[in-house]
């Protein structure tokens, strides 16, 4: 596993998965890092890429639009998205936007990574209930993801 941090926001890899851990707020503030985290995880040219929302704070509107720009970027490639640790309340948003029906929403790494390449690209749900009990985190906190 390789790991490199851009500006709070850490992409390690496992196997042939970028995984992006997501720290802070997802807003406009957000974007630079975002960017740079996308290129350093496509540097290692993975089969699928993981956003780990664990440790994400607020995610306004502008965060939601990075995030589909994640989305678009990762279609025109061919690769597939997911994301996990997503509280109720961001995995509930991801599914009034759509998001969640262009990638996985998991319910830990683990099923990131076992699921990566499989039906991810089609959005096919594997987390059931969603993350930790707090709404105005994105990140499912300490046991906060269930199966």
């Amino acid at each position: 596993m390789t790991t490199s941090d851009t500006s709070g926001t850490t992409v390690r890899t496992r196997a042939d998965l970028a995984v992006i851990d997501l720290v802070g707020d997802i807003d406009s503030h957000a974007e630079e890092s975002l960017e740079a985290a996308w290129s350093e995880a496509m540097s290692s040219s993975p089969t699928a890429v993981t956003l780990n929302f664990h440790d994400a704070g607020y995610i306004n509107s502008t965060g939601i639009a990075l995030i589909v720009g994640m989305l678009a970027k990762a279609r025109a490639r061919g690769i597939p998205l997911s994301a996990y640790g997503l509280t109720p309340h961001y995995r509930e948003i991801f599914e009034i936007t759509r998001l969640a029906d262009f990638m996985a929403i998991e319910a830990d790494e683990e099923s990131a990574v076992h699921g990566a390449g499989n039906d991810s690209a089609t959005g096919a749900d594997h987390n059931g209930a969603g993350g930790g009990a707090d709404h105005h985190r994105a990140g499912g906190g300490a046991g906060g993801s269930t199966t």
